[in-house]
């Protein structure tokens, strides 16, 4: 199958960035607190797990000249129904979930994956209509973002692209470590990913730079 993923682009995160998506996690956890997927194994790893995903959240809005996000998640009056943010594609307004990860570098491959847990998608109330993929690493403490684009929800449901793995599945990764899913997961291939939108505005952020995944 061909490609869908013609190119991606790394651009670098500033302090402003990072200290505004802390402020926002911070206040979420001492003031509502909400239980997470993961809290029975790894319940630690909860504020670095929302700081990643708010952080991606405020690239994604900065990026595209977009509003700021004013809750993290787990604030009662700040979930979203996967509705993070609204854009245009081809002349449709589309809601965007913008799903972030943390990597160690910008180097991808064809085959590394995106997970979204099957619930996401299977809610009544779900909203989303295209998932957008961000991974952030550092390097010589500086942290970048590489904006990989996104995916429509309906081709998930419709098997066009991605897997389900049903909840205690165990899965390898690239670096030979194992993990196991806490509930269904879809893995969406980065190669299935469609690339990101891309305009000179965003070409000349200081910092930026083009990719593509490779084989």
């Amino acid at each position: 199958m061909t490609s869908k993923h013609l190119y991606h682009f790394t651009i670098p995160v500033c302090k402003e960035q990072i200290d505004y998506a802390k402020q926002l996690v911070n206040f979420s956890l001492e003031n509502h607190p909400i239980s997470n997927i993961w809290d029975s194994k790894k319940k630690d790893d909860t504020p670095k797990l929302r700081l990643t995903g708010t952080l991606g959240e405020i690239i994604f809005a900065d990026t595209y000249k977009l509003e700021r996000p004013v809750k993290s998640f787990g604030a009662v009056d700040g979930q979203d129904f996967g509705k993070d943010f609204e854009m245009n594609i081809n002349k449709k307004q589309m809601n965007f979930d913008i799903k972030t990860m943390r990597r160690k570098s910008d180097v991808f491959y064809e085959n590394y994956v995106l997970n979204i847990p099957a619930r996401n998608l299977n809610q009544n109330n779900n909203l989303t209509d295209c998932y957008f993929c961000i991974s952030i690493h550092e390097k010589k403490n500086v942290f970048f973002a590489s904006l990989l684009g996104y995916i429509f929800k309906q081709d998930i449901l419709n098997s066009k692209c991605g897997i389900l793995y049903k909840k205690g599945s165990s899965r390898k990764r690239a670096d030979k470590s194992s993990f196991e899913f806490y509930e269904d997961t879809y893995e969406i291939d980065f190669k299935d990913i469609r690339s990101p939108f891309l305009n000179q505005r965003i070409r000349n952020i200081k910092g930026f730079k083009i990719g593509s995944l490779k084989k």
